[in-house]
């Protein structure tokens, strides 16, 4: 009888291998980010050693294991073509039962970078609390168990959203993770500018909580051994080969419903009053203009809902325009003028507005006969983008002053927020019509090959022309705050910029029109490429 386990890793070594073999650009990804992730494993590892003998040594092992088990929960759920192995129901035809099965994913998960920057990591948090002879002992068993319940838990998870993974809504999820680093990002530079100012000292009620937590209670279990606890000790280690075995034990019971009962992701369930389902919208539609107008911006807020590409660049924009400012406000050296950054990074979602069509665009362009046609179409789209900006924009702003107490100047904020939000819809109308680039909608690209640089002049330059055509209001900013008196006039730049943000996007819609009329089938051209 053949070895299910070696049969299975051979077979996640062949698909590592015959992936790396389909281009020498993929090739290249992979050992640069395999060199990257084990270099930063081994200065984590350097790092944690460096620790032995600190009096809270602890209270960053234990928490690092956490985090470690969270990254190796969800991880799956935001890259799942990272691993093929992960869809168990791609073995559904060979007759495998499911203890066999559990033991050889469970050995060919512990095959890649990701496992051995795991072993690293666990190996330096259990040095760096590993003192004697008993320490070291348990150690050996800690850092094992540890690592086979991040692997477990990563493929209960992942089991039992395996569905998710291979639907609509997994590849929203993929696009999305760009989103989840980046807020990981500044909240991890918010806790060390913490833990920098306050010390290590603040972790120590959360480690003392977490070291029961499997699969840090196997960290907690080497550190409970060092000092002489051994009852503790070997409770915390009991604890983590319980949650193993619980982990394996839900997993093989996922494992034989999926392996036994029918897909139904693809069964519609019939509608017995025979309704169709043309009346979604009527709701939404009933709030928007009549005429094209409206018919404009229900499509252009369907994109945003619906298509993957364009609703990862709205949230993303979204939390970025709050975490900047906020989290500077938090870390107390933010300035209310940071709220800006919203309007900012929502007003850039007017580039490129037929990119987002790709090549059913010919369908829009058969609606255009005229500059005046271009411009109500035009006019929709950056209406429909004023739906979410403004009431968000506003949001933020207010936000940020509340949480900085600078009341007196949110009305010139404001107005800025609006002249600069105005200002952006002005050139994303133009660069539309100008530079128009295709974005792929089968890659993670969001780029087709060879329009790089119109992508780069379009965002770039209509990001520097934004800003140039806000210059009057920037300018009459800095005059009434720097003129004697001058203070007391400062909320009139709230009707100011508002006035002059209407205006720059009227004057912005005006100009592109004729251009977008005039350009149809090099538009169209262009977005249909990739």
């Amino acid at each position: 009888m053949t070895d299910v386990t070696a049969t299975v890793v051979r077979l996640k070594l062949s698909l590592l291998r015959n992936g790396l073999r389909q281009s020498g650009g993929r090739r290249a990804a992979f050992v640069v980010s395999a060199v990257l992730a084990l270099l930063f494993g081994a200065a984590q590892l350097l790092g944690l050693i460096m620790l032995r003998g600190h009096a809270h040594a602890d209270a960053v092992a234990v928490p690092a294991a956490v985090v470690l088990a969270l990254g190796w929960a969800f991880m799956p759920l935001f890259f799942p073509s990272g691993d093929e192995t992960l869809d168990p129901t791609r073995l559904v035809m060979l007759p495998l039962r499911p203890r066999p099965l559990v033991r050889a994913l469970l050995a060919a998960s512990l095959v890649g970078v990701g496992p051995l920057f795991s072993l690293l990591l666990l190996t330096g948090c259990a040095a760096a609390v590993a003192h004697g002879a008993a320490g070291y002992g348990v150690a050996v068993l800690a850092v094992p168990l540890a690592l086979l319940v991040c692997v477990a838990l990563a493929r209960t998870v992942a089991a039992a959203n395996v569905r998710l993974l291979s639907s609509r809504k997994g590849r929203d999820l993929a696009v999305l993770s760009g989103l989840v680093i980046a807020v990981g990002a500044q909240l991890v530079n918010f806790a060390a500018r913490s833990l920098g100012s306050a010390g290590l000292g603040e972790l120590a009620p959360v480690a003392d909580v977490l070291r029961w937590l499997p699969p840090a209670s196997a960290i907690g279990a080497v550190h409970a051994a060092s000092t002489g606890s051994y009852g503790t000790a070997a409770a915390q280690l009991a604890l983590t080969v319980l949650a193993l075995a619980l982990l394996v034990g839900a997993w093989a019971r996922t494992l034989t419903r999926l392996m036994t009962a029918p897909d139904g992701s693809t069964l519609q369930a019939p509608d017995p009053a025979g309704r169709a389902r043309a009346s979604d919208g009527a709701g939404l539609g009933r709030l928007l203009p009549a005429g094209r107008t409206g018919t404009v911006m229900t499509r252009s807020l369907r994109y945003v809902w619906r298509d993957p590409k364009t609703k990862a660049a709205w949230v993303t924009s979204l939390a970025i325009g709050l975490i900047v400012p906020v989290f500077n406000a938090l870390q107390g050296t933010g300035s209310i003028y940071f709220a800006c950054f919203a309007a900012g990074m929502l007003g850039i979602q007017m580039y490129n507005q037929f990119g987002q069509d790709t090549s059913a665009f010919w369908m829009v362009a058969l609606t255009i006969s005229s500059p005046r046609d271009a411009y109500v179409e035009l006019r929709g789209r950056a209406l429909a983008l004023l739906v979410i900006t403004l009431p968000y924009a506003t949001l933020v702003t207010v936000l940020t002053t509340a949480m900085l107490g600078d009341w007196p100047r949110l009305p010139e904020v404001l107005g800025l927020s609006f002249a600069l939000l105005g200002a952006m819809l002005a050139t994303g109308a133009w660069t539309s019509a100008r530079f128009p680039y295709s974005i792929p909608q089968d890659s993670h690209k969001n780029v087709a090959a060879g329009q790089a640089g119109l992508a780069w002049i379009a965002i770039f330059g209509g990001m520097v022309s934004a800003a140039l055509l806000c210059a009057p209001v920037i300018a009459l900013t800095i005059t009434l705050n720097v003129s004697a008196g001058g203070g007391e006039w400062t909320w009139l730049l709230l009707p100011v910029g508002a006035v002059y943000g209407a205006a720059i996007t009227w004057s912005g819609l005006r100009a592109a029109a004729p251009r977008t009329a005039a350009n149809l089938p090099e538009i169209l051209s262009a977005v249909s490429r990739g």
